[in-house]
């Protein structure tokens, strides 16, 4: 194999057509962190890769790193394909707001063993999800957790021990992303409110394992509001808003 060739397990985050019959790839790989490459072929009906480059794909890459700045796909070998989660429209909606938060969060070519088994992770269990009253998948436990714990492995892990501004303790009643975290009343201007439960349940959904968050049983308010948090820290640390939540809340 060529020095400029790496094997490597991959997801396919986001899928994007060119020209006739191939299809440009951002990919999130075990060895390399956040890839762009191009997929020749790949949407001929006797393509040799068909579904395997599908997004939600969990595969076996073979990438060739050329002169530019994309690789390209040499070989395909199918780990999981998340057909289920592809084929369900709230699963779908759950996943597509996992897969941009990683494209968002995490955009070197740097690997992070953490993040990627974190995302294979959340892809597995997404698989098992189901859509419960009120089904809006923006306020889904598997994906508020997943977003959390990608947070904290892209380097802003909240302070919620006490209050990130001035140290007190209790009571907190928001959550300021400037800050770093919790903030008690004296330091709340400016803070996203946040309840004694919802607190209960940030920590929760960011400490204990995602498989945990299928079982959570946390209020619509509880979870509106560790939505909100995590959109005020991907604006304060990030600058930018997730598309995929705007239709999906």
């Amino acid at each position: 194999m060529s020095s400029r060739t790496t094997k490597t397990e991959a997801v396919v985050l986001r899928s994007i057509r060119f020209g006739e019959a191939d299809c440009v790839l951002h990919l999130y790989t075990l060895a390399k962190g956040r890839v762009g490459a191009i997929a020749k072929g790949v949407r001929k009906t006797k393509s040799r890769f068909g579904a395997r480059l599908e997004p939600f794909s969990h595969a076996e890459l073979l990438l060739h790193e050329g002169r530019g700045e994309l690789h390209t796909v040499r070989g395909a070998d199918l780990i999981r394909s998340h057909e289920r989660s592809r084929t369900d429209g709230y699963r779908l909606a759950v996943g597509h707001i996992g897969l941009e938060s990683m494209l968002r969060l995490f955009v070197e070519q740097e690997a992070n063993q953490p993040a990627f088994h974190a995302l294979t992770r959340f892809l597995d269990l997404l698989d098992d999800v189901e859509a419960t009253l009120p089904a809006k998948p923006a306020l889904d436990p598997l994906v508020l957790s997943f977003q959390l714990k990608l947070v904290w492995l892209s380097g802003y892990l909240p302070h919620l021990a006490g209050c990130a501004s001035c140290g007190e303790e209790l009571p907190l009643v928001g959550f300021s992303a400037r800050a770093g975290g919790s903030v008690c009343a004296s330091c709340e201007a400016g803070s996203v409110p946040v309840s004694a439960d919802g607190f209960e349940g940030i920590r929760a959904l960011l400490e204990h394992p995602l498989a945990d968050a299928l079982d959570a049983r946390l209020g619509p308010e509880a979870l509106r509001q560790c939505l909100r948090v995590i959109e005020a820290t991907y604006e304060e640390h990030g600058g930018f808003r997730l598309r995929t939540l705007a239709h999906t809340r």
